[in-house]
């Protein structure tokens, strides 16, 4: 049996001013290909985001971490390294998790941290748990991933839930 090659998670895009951190589990498989953030063109985040940004989508990748950075969201994963086949976050096995209270220590000003879907949320209670005392907002967010089913939110649904990050901004 073929061991899959294990995955690491890319490097995270914050600028000194980040107020709110936006946690993925672990990047797909076009994603890691391309080396951006979700580089999947069916997958919602850049359209959910810059319309809660009230920005046009610029579609330059290089053009949208810098609006990012401008209205001060950071973006990273939970997962630093696992082995996975595909781009399913139930497939993620043997996950180790980015040093995130180094950058949240490096970055005081976060006041909110939201999480693309189920498995970043529950990853992150697992590795760091929820720090009720650090004043910090934790917020579970339905995933932004193409992925259908019977419990996979519509894109206006998704919008919705997502527009609660307005009020960290």
């Amino acid at each position: 049996m073929q061991q899959t090659a294990r995955l690491y998670s890319m490097p995270p895009v914050i600028d000194p001013h980040a107020k709110v951190l936006i946690l993925g589990s672990m990047p797909g498989v076009k994603s890691l290909e391309a080396q951006h953030y979700y580089g999947n063109p069916r997958n919602h985040f850049w359209e959910i985001i810059f319309s809660i940004l009230g920005e046009t989508d610029p579609l330059d990748y290089s053009e949208r971490l810098s609006l990012l950075k401008r209205h001060h969201v950071a973006l990273w994963d939970v997962i630093h390294s696992c082995y996975r086949e595909g781009s399913l976050d139930s497939a993620i096995k043997a996950e180790q998790p980015n040093d995130l209270n180094g950058l949240l220590r490096d970055h005081p000003q976060i006041r909110a941290i939201a999480f693309n879907g189920g498995k970043a949320y529950r990853s992150y209670k697992k590795h760091f748990g929820l720090d009720e005392e650090s004043g910090l907002v934790y917020m579970p967010l339905p995933s932004t991933s193409p992925m259908r089913g019977k419990h996979v939110k519509t894109l206006p649904e998704k919008m919705e839930a997502w527009s609660v990050l307005k009020k960290y901004l």
